[in-house]
C-alpha cells in the first residue's frame, strides 16, 4: 500500500482525506501540484512527505528540462531547480524528512550537472539520474520501515496491549510502516496483540487512517478518543506505547502529532515503556533540542469544524498547533533502521550517526541487533 508512487511519468497519491470512505488515487504531473499534495494533506506522514517531495523535484526538473534547449549547458538547470526546491520546502515546515529529500536531491543534481560537463551528457540524462535517485529514496525508505519492524518487534511481549497515536502506517511511510511496522512484524512473528489507537484529534489520523490499515491487516484493533488513554493505562490494559516521529533533535526530543507529549507522560506515570519507532532520516542533528523545532500551526477549521459542520461557537479563538515535543526523559527507546537507541541519546544519537565521542561502556548500550 503506497500512498505515493511514480507511475510512468506521473505522481500517484492515495487521497488520505477521502479515507476510510473511499479508496482514491489522485495522479498528477506538476510540481506544484505535488506541493499542494502536500500542503493539503492529500499525503502525510513524515517519510512519505519526504518521498512525495523527491519525485515533486523530479517532475519539476523535467518540466523545467522542456524549457531548454536540447544542447544547452546543463547546469542552466540550476537556477530554475533552485526554486521548485522553495516551493516545495515552504509545504510543511516540521517534518524534517521533506528537507532532508530535497537536499539529497539537490546534491544528486550538482553531481550530476558536473558529470554531465565532464561527459557531455545533456539535459535528459541529468534528468533520469534525478528519476533513478527518487526511486532509490522510496526504496531505501521501505527497507528501512522493515528493520524498524524488525528491531521493535522484540519490545512487544506476547499478549501485550499496545497504544499508538496519529497514522504511522504504509499510508505514512513508503509502505509497510514505522510504529506501525513494528506492529505488524509483531504479528508476523505469531505474536498475539492487541491496539489501542488514539482517535488523534482534530484531523482524526488515527480513527481514520491507523484504524483502517489494522482492519484491512487484520489486526485485532480497539479505537478510544485521545482523552481515553490514561484511564486505559490504569485499567492494565496497555503494556507498551509506540509511536512515530516527525523530528527527532540531537538530544532525543521528539516533535510528533499533537498528543504524544500527553501520552508520553501518562505512560511514564504508568511505569509503561514509551518508544519512538522513526527511520534515521528523521533525526536532525542540526537542532540541539525541541526547543528549535518550529512547529506548524494549521488554520482554525479543523478544531471548529468536525466533517465539514461547525461544533463551536462563531468567534472563539483557536490554538491549532500540528505537533508537539516530547522531551527525552519521557523515552524509554528511539528504535531505527540501525537498532534501538537508548538512553543517554545526545551520545548514542550521535555513535548512529558515525560520529565519534569517547566510550566509557555502558552508554554505547545503543542496539539490539
Amino acid at each position: 500500500m503506497k500512498p505515493v508512487e511514480l507511475t510512468g511519468e506521473k505522481v500517484r497519491f492515495i487521497d488520505q482525506r477521502r479515507l476510510p470512505g473511499a479508496l482514491h488515487y489522485l495522479e498528477v504531473t506538476d510540481y506544484r501540484e505535488v506541493a499542494e499534495a502536500i500542503r493539503n494533506m492529500t499525503v502525510r506522514g513524515a517519510p512519505a512527505i519526504g518521498i512525495a517531495a523527491a519525485y515533486g523535484f523530479y517532475l519539476g526538473a523535467r518540466q523545467m528540462a522542456a524549457t531548454l534547449e536540447a544542447a544547452v549547458d546543463p547546469q542552466a538547470l540550476l537556477a530554475p531547480l533552485k526554486e521548485v526546491a522553495t516551493l516545495l520546502r515552504g509545504t510543511r515546515p516540521t517534518a524534517v524528512n521533506l528537507f532532508w529529500a530535497l537536499g539529497r536531491m539537490w546534491r544528486r543534481t550538482e553531481e550530476l550537472v558536473q558529470e554531465a560537463r565532464a561527459t557531455g551528457n545533456g539535459v535528459p540524462w541529468v534528468v533520469e539520474g534525478l528519476r533513478r535517485e527518487a526511486l532509490a529514496i522510496h526504496a531505501e525508505d521501505i527497507e528501512m520501515n522493515h528493520r524498524i519492524g524488525r528491531f521493535g518487534q522484540e519490545l512487544i511481549p506476547d499478549g501485550a496491549g499496545v497504544l499508538t497515536h496519529c497514522n504511522t502506517g504504509a499510508l505514512a511511510t513508503g509502505d509497510y510502516g514505522t510504529a506501525l511496522g513494528v506492529i505488524r512484524a509483531a504479528k508476523e512473528q505469531g505474536k498475539r496483540l492487541h491496539v489501542y489507537v488514539d482517535e488523534t484529534r482534530p484531523l482524526l489520523q488515527g480513527a481514520r487512517l491507523t484504524a483502517w490499515e489494522l482492519v484491512q491487516e487484520q489486526i485485532p484493533a480497539t479505537l478510544i478518543t485521545d482523552n481515553m488513554a490514561g484511564y486505559l493505562m490504569k485499567l492494565g490494559k496497555v503494556q507498551v506505547v509506540i509511536v512515530g516521529a516527525d523530528r527527532i533533535t540531537a538530544n532525543g526530543d521528539v516533535a510528533n502529532k499533537i498528543g504524544t507529549y500527553a501520552v508520553a507522560v501518562l505512560a511514564r506515570v504508568h511505569n509503561i515503556p514509551f518508544y519512538v519507532a522513526a527511520p534515521s532520516s528523521t533525526i536532525d542533528f542540526s537542532l540541539s533540542s525541541g526547543d528549535d523545532i518550529i512547529i506548524e500551526e494549521r488554520k482554525p477549521e479543523e478544531v471548529t469544524t468536525l466533517g465539514g459542520v461547525r461544533i463551536a461557537p462563531e468567534g472563539v479563538s483557536v490554538f491549532n498547533p500540528a505537533f508537539d515535543v516530547t522531551p527525552s526523559r519521557y523515552v524509554t527507546g528511539i528504535i531505527t533502521d540501525q537498532g534501538v537507541i537508548y538512553p543517554p541519546f545526545s551520545l548514542n544519537l550521535r555513535r548512529l550517526a558515525g560520529a565519534t565521542a569517547p566510550t566509557t561502556g555502558k552508554e554505547w548500550n545503543y542496539a539490539r541487533h
